[in-house]
């Protein structure tokens, strides 16, 4: 064959694409006729288990594989399992980022890719994309567009069957998304019916109608089903056959007419047309109906000319009559029992024949395809059996599987600390079992199923583990209604979970001590702290006063024209986290608030909310942390109220939507909260401006915060210079900082303290500072003197009594150190001059 004839064999769209895209596609061999090409890379246009299934043979056939991803699955094992992966979708809904053809082809083209593998579901039955891939001079590995068009569309295949003289269910000829010509077929054929997807499979957009009046209902929910899942709602309508089996038989053909069968499996364990468990081959099925099955499929695929790999699905009724029902045009999900029992790698044999090589190149025949044993594939989900099989999310405390001779596991997100995504199909892990015959492979897979321990979702292991018990399963006399026909089957031993609970008490007592009470008969002290008495002491006017009546702006501008330096208390909030672990309870804080309301009126702010107090107050203090806010604020009205927010984790421990934050800022600020200090441990910008937005917008005062690590004083130390903080606090302000902070772990050494903040004063002078430190290397006192000295507005203290170690600076060390100087911060219980407060605020 001349290159001319390769050329032609090309479509139209790439012969006029550049030069270097086509000729990567022409060069290669010319044999039997038929174009071939060697695939040096293949993407996936899918996710999950069967992504990272494709890999794998992808790697054995030294071919480099190619992931793309959506936003949701941005940590998803297979995104790391492949050679490259690209983010595709961005802005779209998780499922819809890998329906979009247009995107995923274009980032083949971008990448060079050779083929598109569409594993299954999603795309992998559009002829649209598999036409895409073509017209943009790429393999697609699945059978030709025409193929699928003739496939997918139910009618179609129905026409195709019965052109080759294959049985069919009564049915319509046409897809029809019009509930009158549903309707009419049942009145005429008699009920039930069954609605099916006219294009996709997998048992959405399925639904059996049983009478005239559920049809409106019934049409409905496949209608939305199926655009939901497949982008079409059109529906095909057929007569139901009662309790049948359900039978499909694999097969597989070449470029150049070869097509053979790999046996057939047995689907018949359901769950509203989802299948749970598949069996290779079929038990105590009669060899001469097995046979006219297998003569069947091969009959149907010789006539539409099928490549590639397919099923070809049947009914079989109780009378042993079998009716063709419809192809899947791809691999389906459980390719993996005939692979067991044939020992044939299906996803190679795709892959090899998308290259142009023949079955027989392949070493197959269908003399040499036997299969040998038995093959049972489980699908481990995350859903609740127990409650209608409901669908979990969530993270995976602890995965532990099921291994062992003829145990095979096929998974991708199933390990200690995984997150099961809420947006995907809730399949964890595929479990494959093969012995010798049929009641070996079902002990071998109870067995398996025994050793999983999963923890911190739900799956349907218990499920499974009483069907592979039931005596009928054991049998081999199943049908499509096994499930619905024994409810015993949801009868489930509550797991025990020993191991979960020891560790869970461990934490409670490592966390809160023993809880056990001791062994004495003495009674517990109790002892009521002292209030001291404030009746002589009147409400004075504090900072919260000027924030109220100059606004944000204003309160920034008063704090640069104070003379002397500021103190913000800490006690409330980071003093006692640091050291007693944030328990400290609102009631005891509500005890000493009119106190410290009337005696400490020149405090620039009570930091006392924020950081772990929200998560303590929940899980520890069994208490709310809002109504800590609200009544706090009521007892202390003239002195601001400060919270620690971490950017976009809030007062949690993961990053949280953008609406959350934004919702979160406004009711921190409608309960009480004056002072946002937001900040991101790693200085991660994007974190930090969507506290410093959220907080803005809220109506708050922003202070965002530098945090601070190595040594500025130190010139070999060149990371975290001072260069990398002034760039840093450039980008801050920027942004929309009222004030800027320094925030650190008592790392900020006296010398490095009066450089970065000189340098900081120097470049803002109309900005006010304030400097946040622990006291753990015991040089806090030192460094917030060094601060202050120069040009620091405010530092963070805390009450002598709860200062020190891992908390803040001694509040009284700082009073007495500065007193008599020009940052003199005056004598706290009331203003330097009567009207001092009074003035700021004018």
């Amino acid at each position: 064959m001349g290159a001319r004839q390769i050329f032609s064999l090309l479509p139209i769209t790439v012969r006029r694409t550049p030069c270097r895209l086509w000729v990567r596609r022409i060069v290669i061999k010319a044999d039997d006729g038929q174009p071939r090409r060697e695939f040096k890379k293949v993407l996936v246009a899918n996710r999950g288990e069967i992504a990272i299934r494709v890999f794998r043979a992808l790697t054995e056939l030294h071919i480099r594989s190619v992931a793309v991803y959506s936003e949701e699955d941005r940590m998803h094992m297979h995104r790391l399992k492949a050679d490259e992966a690209y983010l595709i979708g961005q802005g779209l809904s998780p499922v819809a980022a890998y329906l979009n053809i247009k995107e995923i082809v274009n980032t083949a083209k971008e990448h060079n890719v050779d083929a598109i593998h569409p594993g299954y579901g999603f795309l992998s039955e559009q002829a649209e994309f598999a036409q895409a891939c073509l017209d943009a001079g790429i393999a697609f590995i699945g059978p030709s567009p025409q193929v699928m068009r003739r496939m997918g569309d139910k009618v179609a295949a129905r026409v195709a069957a019965l052109e080759a003289g294959v049985t069919v269910v009564p049915g319509i000829d046409t897809p029809t998304d019009g509930v009158t010509k549903v309707l009419q077929f049942g009145l005429e054929h008699g009920f039930p019916i069954i609605l099916k997807a006219a294009y996709g499979g997998g048992g959405r957009g399925m639904r059996r109608v049983n009478a005239a009046e559920e049809v409106h209902e019934a049409f409905a929910r496949a209608t939305s089903e199926a655009k939901a899942a497949f982008g079409n709602g059109a529906l095909f309508v057929e007569k139901f056959i009662e309790r049948p089996r359900h039978i499909e038989v694999q097969i597989l053909g070449d470029h150049y007419g070869n097509i053979l069968h790999l046996y057939e499996r047995d689907c018949s364990v359901q769950r509203r047309h989802q299948k749970i468990i598949e069996i290779a081959p079929a038990p105590n099925l009669k060899s001469d109906v097995r046979q006219k099955m297998l003569d069947d499929a091969l009959r149907l695929a010789k006539h539409v000319g099928y490549q590639n790999a397919g099923t070809v699905e049947f009914l079989l009724d109780p009378n042993g009559r079998h009716y063709f029902i419809e192809v899947n045009a791809r691999l389906q999900v459980e390719h993996t029992v005939t692979e067991e029992v044939t020992g044939i790698d299906m996803v190679q044999a795709q892959i090899r024949i998308a290259e142009g090589k023949s079955i027989k190149e392949l070493d197959l025949s269908q003399q040499s395809v036997t299969p040998v044993g038995s093959a049972i594939q489980c699908r481990v989900t995350t859903e609740d059996p127990g409650m209608h099989f409901q669908p979990d999310s969530g993270r995976i405390e602890v995965f532990r599987c099921g291994e062992g001779m003829g145990i095979r596991i096929d998974s991708a997100s199933a390990f200690a600390g995984a997150i099961v995504s809420p947006y995907y199909d809730s399949l964890l892990v595929k479990i494959i079992a093969h012995s010798r015959n049929y009641p070996d492979t079902i002990d071998k897979m109870i067995r398996a199923l025994m050793e999983f321990r999963v923890r911190g979702v739900k799956t349907n292991v218990p499920f499974l583990l009483n069907v592979l018990g039931n005596s009928k399963f054991r049998d081999g006399s199943v049908d499509t209604c096994f499930i619905d026909d024994n409810p015993q089957l949801f009868q489930f031993t509550p797991s025990q979970n020993r191991a979960q609970r020891l560790l869970t008490f461990l934490k409670e007592v490592k966390v809160n001590g023993s809880m056990t009470p001791l062994v004495t008969n003495i009674p517990p002290r109790k002892e009521v702290p002292e209030v001291p008495n404030f009746d002589h002491m009147p409400l004075r006017k504090g900072w919260r006063n000027v924030l109220l009546e100059k606004g944000a702006d204003g309160f920034a501008r008063a704090i640069r024209k104070h003379k002397g330096t500021l103190l913000s208390d800490t006690t409330f909030r980071d003093a006692h986290q640091s050291l007693l672990a944030t328990r400290v309870r609102t009631y005891d804080l509500k005890r000493i608030s009119p106190f410290v309301a009337r005696a400490l009126p020149q405090l620039f702010s009570l930091e006392m909310w924020g950081g772990a107090t929200f998560d303590v107050a929940l899980r520890f203090l069994r208490e709310c942390p809002w109504s800590r806010l609200e009544e706090l604020r009521e007892q202390i009205p003239n002195i601001p109220f400060q919270m620690l927010l971490r950017g976009t984790n809030a007062v949690g421990y993961s990053s949280y939507p953008d609406n959350v934050i934004y919702r979160f800022c406004e009711h921190a600020k409608r309960y009480g909260i004056d002072v946002f200090r937001v900040f991101d441990s790693l200085n991660y910008m994007p974190n930090l401006l969507l506290g410093i937005e959220a907080s803005a917008s809220a109506g708050g005062v922003v202070e965002a915060a530098i945090s601070y690590t190595g040594d500025v004083s130190d010139r070999s130390r060149t990371k975290y210079d001072l260069k990398y903080y002034l760039k840093l606090a450039d980008e801050i302000v920027q942004a929309g900082t009222h004030i800027l902070c320094i925030k650190m772990a008592g790392l900020l050494k006296p010398k490095a303290a009066k450089i970065l903040v000189s340098a900081l004063r120097e470049r803002y002078p109309e900005l006010p500072i304030h400097i946040h430190s622990h006291d753990t290397a015991g040089a806090g006192v030192a460094s917030m003197l060094a601060c202050a000295e120069a040009g620091a507005d405010i530092v963070d203290v805390a009450v002598d009594s709860m200062s020190g170690m891992t908390s803040q600076p001694s509040m009284g060390a700082m009073v007495a150190i500065l007193s008599g100087t020009e940052l003199d911060t005056g004598n706290l219980c009331q203003p330097k001059k009567e009207n001092e407060l009074d003035v700021l605020a004018l």
